[in-house]
């Protein structure tokens, strides 16, 4: 991965100055003749996210100005660094939340998946005091693993290599690896699993992740990890199948949630779950009319089995309820109603606690990571149910698909445990990312600093 943001630069650096778009008049006025005639003839003020360049007698680049939001939305203004010159840059100005919105900017923007590319030289920012901005270069880290796991094709990121990578993290990051991989996850009771995966030449697996003091509070994070999605037998359209590398976006959710939650050592015991299959067709593909069993016990009609994410989850989701946590939280590309609910880039959230969902939902207002509480209509439930099991993987009915998909989950999460359920799209075309379409942590920063306000004094 790369996003252009360096720590240690001992080269000469360009400033940066940020312009808060209210502000640009009164700033304007205070500029020499020269700056305000190229600001308004490059109209500046105009639209936020616009540079000029201020350069010296000599052509050397004295000075870039930029328009940047009154929110400081990161998201608004990340497209800028894609105008600057090659060179070394920093942000100059008085006030920290300008200089913490534009390194945002700057990470979000400048991101490349570069792993089949030639490396290409860019303008580098450069941020010398880790410890003031350690939140910003931390939400850059794991913003930036995530879309790499999403970005990454599935040849290269299947179950094994998904393995791989959560063992490496494990190991930078002090923390347990364990899997349970092929046939063991029938002799291990995690049948939901097994059956999605089992048709794959990648075995299906388990991965668990455990870090920090078992005398904190635990959490568990679950992750859905398909990570290539056919559709199985109902298998996809081409037009549907081509992003289906995508469909390990929970996991990679989770891994980077779990990274911000290490670099910023907030006290609790964390465990982290990835069931991670691919949806292949072959020979001993499950099949739609199946009924798969489950490790709490509860059957399931495979009624279509392009909805295998919230059947690998079930195992995983009563595997983590088996250890009594205080707060269970899963992320999964689960249902493409939830875009069609609440578009690309606003994320779905629901919780067996309404204050749970609200808490986050304001988070996510805040750090410009939106989501949006949806409600567990339990009258719903009546749509996932089968006549020759316990529950139907497919509702009986098109409409509020997410809300059934949550629905189903719940089944699989103990009564007395607190619970959030966020259906990521992990996508987004560009608009989001300065014009990078590709892989997107969404709800992953809500999250995080909801987290963070609820276990650090």
């Amino acid at each position: 991965m790369t996003h252009y943001i360096s720590t240690a630069n001992d080269q000469q650096t360009t400033p940066i100055i940020p312009i808060i778009k209210s502000t640009y008049e009164t700033w304007l006025a205070a500029q020499n003749e020269f700056l305000r005639a190229v600001a308004s003839q490059q109209k500046l003020g105009e639209d936020v996210g616009n540079i000029i360049v201020d350069r010296k007698k000599s052509g050397r680049i004295s000075k870039v100005y930029m328009l940047v939001s009154d929110d400081l939305n990161p998201y608004d203004f990340c497209h800028a660094c894609k105008s600057f010159p090659d060179g070394q840059y920093h942000v100059e100005s008085d006030t920290e939340e300008v200089i913490k919105a534009v390194i945002l900017a700057w990470g979000f923007g400048s991101y490349r998946f570069d792993r089949y590319l030639n490396q290409k030289q860019a303008p580098t920012l450069v941020v010398k005091d880790q410890g003031a901005y350690h939140t910003e270069l931390a939400t850059i880290k794991a913003t930036s693993m995530v879309r790499d796991l999403i970005n990454t094709p599935a040849d290269d990121m299947g179950p094994t290599e998904l393995s791989d990578y959560a063992e490496q993290f494990a190991k930078e990051n002090h923390a347990t690896f364990t899997e349970i991989v092929g046939d063991s996850l029938l002799s291990e009771n995690f049948p939901s699993i097994h059956i999605v995966g089992r048709a794959s030449h990648k075995a299906p697996r388990l991965i668990e992740l455990n870090w920090g003091d078992e005398n904190n509070p635990k959490i568990s994070l679950v992750g859905k990890g398909v990570c290539f999605d056919t559709g199985g037998n109902n298998m996809k359209s081409a037009q549907f199948m081509r992003w289906m590398k995508k469909d390990m976006g929970g996991g990679a959710h989770v891994l980077g949630l779990a990274q911000l939650i290490i670099d910023h050592d907030l006290p609790v015991c964390l465990q982290v779950l990835i069931p991670a299959v691919e949806n292949a067709v072959s020979g001993s593909a499950y099949r739609q009319g199946d009924v798969a069993q489950t490790r709490s016990g509860q059957t399931i009609e495979i009624g279509h089995t392009d909805a295998e994410g919230r059947v690998i989850l079930a195992d995983a989701l009563t595997y983590a309820s088996e250890g009594e946590p205080e707060l269970i939280i899963d992320y999964a590309t689960l249902t493409g109603a939830a875009r069609v609910a609440m578009g690309p880039t606003v994320t779905p959230i629901f919780s067996n606690r309404k204050e749970i969902s609200d808490e986050i939902f304001a988070n996510g207002q805040i750090s410009h990571d939106e989501t949006w509480p949806l409600p567990l209509q339990q009258s719903y439930k009546k749509y996932i149910k089968s006549s020759i099991a316990d529950l139907n993987n497919s509702a009986s009915l098109p409409q509020g698909g997410c809300i059934t998909a949550a629905l189903f989950l719940e089944h699989f999460v103990g009564a007395d445990i607190p619970w959030v359920h966020i259906d990521t799209y992990g996508w987004n075309f560009g608009d989001r990312t300065g014009g990078t379409e590709g892989g997107e942590a969404l709800g992953m920063v809500a999250v995080f600093n909801w987290l963070k306000g609820k276990y650090t004094a």
